[in-house]
């Protein structure tokens, strides 16, 4: 059964390189052909070069905003993908670390897989906060005052924000009924 989220508007920041293709192309097709409208922000407008494994080329992907030319307020749910290169390149972007601190202000939720999760870390974030990740990054988390666990999806709601964390790829249809479940609590 299909989620209906017609009228739900979903913001993905990545940046232009290392995106894993998964983490990218399968949740926007998933929440574009729900209803959702999504759109991709990265630092700049040029198109983005995905990555499988972390590094074989995989599909481009249109970005439709500079993060500089975002209105976060009118959108329901932040996507943070994961690829090593992306997330790492990603939590050194003023604008996206601003951005993943305006979701969780505001009380909407994020939604990180994979490596995504390290913005969320740079933000201060993961304090109080159960969820998961790439394995490499449970000690970064741990160190964030968050509690690291080993499971395909994670969804805390601790602190008045919805964080849905997932590990990789192969997580990615538990991740996505997170996903949709906090698109259609809001």
């Amino acid at each position: 059964m299909t989620t209906d989220l017609t009228g739900r508007r979903v913001l993905a920041v990545v940046t232009t390189y290392g995106v894993e293709q998964d983490e990218l192309v399968v949740p926007l097709e998933h929440l574009r052909s729900a209803g959702a409208h999504v759109d991709v922000a990265a630092p700049s407008k040029d198109t983005v070069q995905t990555l499988v494994g972390d590094k074989d080329p995989g599909r481009s992907v249109e970005v439709d905003l500079a993060l500089a030319d975002v209105d976060l307020d009118s959108y329901d749910l932040l996507l943070v993908p994961g690829g090593t290169l992306n997330a790492d390149s990603l939590r050194l972007e003023e604008k996206a670390v601003a951005a993943v601190t305006t979701f969780a202000r505001s009380g909407r939720p994020v939604a990180a897989i994979c490596h995504g999760p390290w913005l969320v870390v740079e933000a201060g974030l993961a304090s109080g906060k159960t969820l998961t990740s790439y394995p490499s990054l449970q000690t970064d988390v741990r160190n964030a005052g968050g509690t690291w666990q080993d499971q395909s999806v994670v969804a805390d709601t601790t602190d008045g924000w919805t964080l849905v964390t997932s590990r990789t790829p192969d997580d990615l249809d538990d991740f996505l009924r997170e996903v949709d479940a906090a698109l259609t609590a809001r």
